[in-house]
């Protein structure tokens, strides 16, 4: 008899975790690194027990997601840097639009150990002879518009395959005598995931090959 977590997935109960994943993303129970990676190995995974363990620290039903609401006049959180630096890293919540602005000098924000309570990342990004910087897991949705006078924005990021319900992240750049960039896990300096542990338990069922399963090595 087969065993019920060796049944095959469906591209329904993929997309069903998927769902359960972004919930507990915007209740602050997942990172966006972790939201990023662990929606990624569902879309990867081919049993029961491969979508199982991806939601095994979380509730089996998540409260309903508050809907995402734009506050009053579009107020945004702001990071500025004029003639200096601003940056901001680690744990912190992201529950509004962003705003960065880089006069003669530079802003960096690390968005991957970021609590996202929104179903969009967006972000207005001002350089004037500055560097705007902007950290995201791989695997994340960029979408980058905006102008560049005597200046620079890309996009530096292994992003996901289209038609995966990925996080999303929006940046509206203008760049003058600057620079405005958005960049990958793989393009900055690693950060300690806070995952290891279910990283590791993934590794034990799957093997050596644990970190083709989930799609990339980090």
């Amino acid at each position: 008899m087969t065993d019920p977590g060796e049944v095959r997935a469906s591209d329904a109960e993929r997309e069903a975790v998927v769902e359960l994943l972004r919930e507990a993303s915007v209740e602050g129970r997942l990172t966006l690194a972790e939201l990023t990676d662990r929606t990624e190995a569902a879309y990867t995974a081919t049993t029961h027990a491969e979508l199982a363990l991806l939601t095994q620290d979380l509730p089996a039903v998540a409260a309903p997601a508050p809907p995402a609401r734009r506050r009053e006049g579009r107020k945004r959180r702001w990071f500025v840097g004029v003639m200096g630096d601003t940056k901001r890293r680690g744990t912190w919540r992201i529950d509004q639009e962003l705003g960065a602005v880089a006069v003669m000098g530079d802003v960096v924000l690390d968005l991957r150990e970021a609590e996202v309570r929104t179903d969009l990342v967006e972000i207005l990004a001002v350089s004037v002879m500055g560097d705007v910087k902007i950290i995201v897991p791989d695997g994340v949705n960029v979408d980058l518009d905006g102008l560049a006078l005597m200046g620079d924005k890309k996009v530096d990021v292994e992003q996901a395959p289209r038609g995966m319900n990925v996080p999303v992240v929006r940046v509206h750049a203008y760049a003058v005598m600057g620079d405005v960039k958005v960049l990958g896990d793989s393009r900055a300096k690693p950060i300690k995931r806070g995952w290891s542990a279910w990283r590791e338990h993934w590794r034990q069922l799957h093997g050596d090959d644990s970190d083709r399963s989930l799609g990339r090595g980090h």
